[in-house]
């Protein structure tokens, strides 16, 4: 009962701290950058294998209509717009971050965080190319490009916030 208590008040948390997250970003077209990736990495550290429960819900959310993604957009428009791959992205990335947090190793944990930041981007630059009609190495350019220094920060500050919570 505890553990099923747990994982719901964990998943209500991350849920608002992932849409909160959207909300911190730097607009770069074609994809801002926010902290969202930070709060799914985060959701994986805490909840293991469970932290892909809230960011399931949080991209269902959203599909639903809800404002959760990037400064309040909502709906199946952002899905199927040039960030959707990217959302759909966060769902595997939680897992393998979780699954590479029930082990104890260092390398696991960082190896984890560094597959699902990596894993993020090929869902996104994939839907990217596609539903822009761009070649692979203009979305690579437009949707991994920009944002490599970023994500190697929330790499670090997930690793090491992670240090604490896990």
């Amino acid at each position: 009962m505890i553990r099923r208590t747990r994982i719901l008040a964990y998943s209500g948390t991350f849920i608002a701290l992932i849409a909160a997250g959207s909300w911190i970003s730097i607009p770069l077209p074609p994809v801002p950058l926010t902290l969202q990736t930070l709060f799914v990495l985060l959701a994986g550290i805490v909840m293991k294998r469970y932290g892909v429960i809230p960011v399931g819900l949080y991209v269902l959310l959203g599909a639903a209509n809800l404002p959760m993604f990037h400064n309040g957009t909502a709906g199946l428009g952002v899905l199927l717009g040039p960030t959707g791959g990217y959302l759909i992205g966060f769902i595997p990335a939680a897992l393998i971050v979780g699954l590479a947090y029930e082990h104890e190793s260092i390398q696991w944990r960082v190896g984890g965080l560094i597959l699902a930041t990596t894993v993020i981007y090929l869902f996104g630059v994939a839907w990217l190319a596609y539903s822009a009609s761009l070649a692979l190495p203009q979305a690579v350019l437009l949707g991994v490009a920009p944002f490599v220094i970023g994500e190697v920060v929330k790499v670090a500050a997930a690793y090491s916030i992670g240090k604490r919570l896990a």
